[in-house]
């Protein structure tokens, strides 16, 4: 068996070390060749040991077949931690329904931080979820104060995070809206092109809105093109 040890990482060093397993103990040890041929090695031989130590652990627990249990379920921090969640999206969205648009800002910013904050083992399906559809409603409270340019990046990372599926072109329509107030019409005509192709059902007339948006893009973005 052979393996790699340094004290610092150094990506262009390989080290062959011979490694032993005792068929006995099961325990590590380096190859006595290795040991005769030069100073052993301290950081290692304390390496080994931890290792050899975290085995004779796990050979002690009383589980079948010495299998180490499986980590604690973290349904209840979830759930706690989405009601949380819920619970800022509700008051951003009523602060945004009041015209409260910085509060409603301010609400939406705490939600996200919260959902991007969520531990690594929680599932990714749910983080890309929430935070998706927080970024999209940001973003129309962002419009609310005419900052265009926050809502467009609000837009942009609610369909990186997620492909919005069954909100009716929402996000494809306020990221266009934003561009197209930014003055980047072919940019809004770009985006809203990828979105009437990413949603077939907005070919319809829930699309009605978005493709009205596009004709407009469109019309600027020549007038544009044709005065430059």
């Amino acid at each position: 068996m052979a393996t790699t040890a340094a004290s610092d990482i150094d990506l262009d060093t390989y080290t062959h070390l011979p490694l032993q397993i005792d068929p006995a103990t099961k325990t590590l040890s380096l190859h006595p060749s290795a040991t005769a041929s030069s100073s052993p090695d301290t950081s290692l031989q304390a390496a080994l040991s931890t290792v050899n130590q975290l085995h004779g652990v796990l050979k002690t627990l009383d589980t079948p077949n010495s299998i180490p249990p499986h980590p604690l379920p973290t349904n209840l921090p979830t759930q706690k931690r989405t009601a949380q969640i819920t619970k800022l999206r509700e008051a951003a969205s009523t602060a945004f329904r009041k015209s409260q648009f910085a509060e409603s800002i301010r609400l939406y910013t705490f939600a996200i931080d919260m959902a991007a904050s969520r531990p690594s083992w929680e599932p990714v399906a749910l983080i890309r979820d929430e935070l998706s559809g927080l970024y999209r409603d940001r973003a129309q409270a962002h419009m609310g104060v005419r900052d265009w340019v926050e809502g467009c990046k609000d837009c942009e990372a609610s369909v990186e995070c997620k492909r919005p599926q069954g909100e009716k072109g929402k996000v494809w329509w306020r990221g266009g809206k934003c561009l197209l107030e930014m003055a980047r019409y072919a940019e809004a005509a770009q985006w809203l092109e990828r979105g009437l192709d990413c949603e077939p059902g907005l070919q319809a007339d829930d699309g009605r809105e978005m493709r009205a948006l596009l004709a407009e893009a469109r019309r600027k973005a020549d007038q544009f093109t044709a005065s430059s």
